[in-house]
């Protein structure tokens, strides 16, 4: 498909997906239940670290996340006990588990000690942001205790593509009218963002010939990217709408 009818179609995609009714079924829905900036930062990062397998199951484990917090997940990260942070022991997401929780209860509390918003890791003047994120990673870990937590958190410069902290990128920084996302930070540049990749929008993306490469990796990501930036360079990452709206439904593929 040329370049103007591939992006007419990807921009008919987004405002079809880019809606307030995404943030139902989607994990989103979870920040989206507070309103202060250090609630939405916590829950959603938290939250954006269990995205992946099925978004019912993501809910209903971000849900109780949120529970075992008593709904204040700043409050619970600064000022909570280590008695209190047994019941945290029994959460079971996929491979993250109560271990996992603690460890990042604790790292995010020694980041906020010193920080008044996680968006302090990710200021910078490159074009994308993979350098921060590796950098945010390591700061994060930095005194961990607990080293199976590391998986949860993945490394661009160790050639991942990344998908749940671009993810979580995404909602922090990208502002529209739509405001599914929160666009909260403002140090961030929403052209800095990166798509998130996975199996299923590195599908779609293929079949769109948006994406030759096979793996799902830091080097497809740039890839992708580049791609998505030659139809807005402004806002690159809205796309990631569009990918998602064919990848649940694929059958809209049948109108190209």
């Amino acid at each position: 498909m040329e370049h103007e009818l591939m992006k007419e179609y990807l921009d008919e995609l987004v405002l079809r997906y880019n809606r307030r009714d995404f943030i139902d079924a989607d994990p989103i829905r979870i920040p989206h239940e507070f309103d202060s900036r250090t609630d939405i930062e916590i829950a959603g990062f938290l939250i954006a670290t269990i995205s992946w397998g099925n978004r019912a199951a993501i809910l209903k484990s971000g849900a109780k996340m949120m529970d075992l917090m008593g709904n204040s997940p700043y409050d619970f990260v600064m000022n909570s006990s280590s008695k209190q942070q047994q019941k945290l022991d029994d959460f079971v997401h996929r491979t993250f588990n109560g271990l996992d929780f603690r460890q990042f209860i604790l790292s995010l509390r020694r980041l906020f000690q010193t920080n008044d918003s996680l968006e302090n890791f990710f200021i910078t003047d490159d074009e994308r942001l993979q350098t921060c994120i590796s950098r945010f990673r390591a700061a994060f870990f930095e005194d961990a205790t607990a080293l199976r937590s590391f998986k949860h958190v993945s490394d661009p410069l160790k050639n991942s593509a990344a998908k749940r902290i671009n993810m979580y990128l995404r909602w922090m920084v990208r502002k529209d009218a739509a405001a599914v996302d929160f666009g909260i930070w403002d140090r961030v540049k929403m052209q800095q963002l990166s798509c998130p990749l996975d199996v299923h929008s590195g599908g779609i993306a293929r079949e769109l010939g948006l994406l030759k490469r096979k793996q799902n990796d830091a080097q497809a990501l740039l890839e992708l990217d580049t791609q998505l930036r030659l139809f807005d360079a402004h806002d690159p990452v809205k796309y990631d709408y569009a990918l998602f709206g064919l990848g649940v439904n694929k059958k809209a593929l049948a109108g190209i």
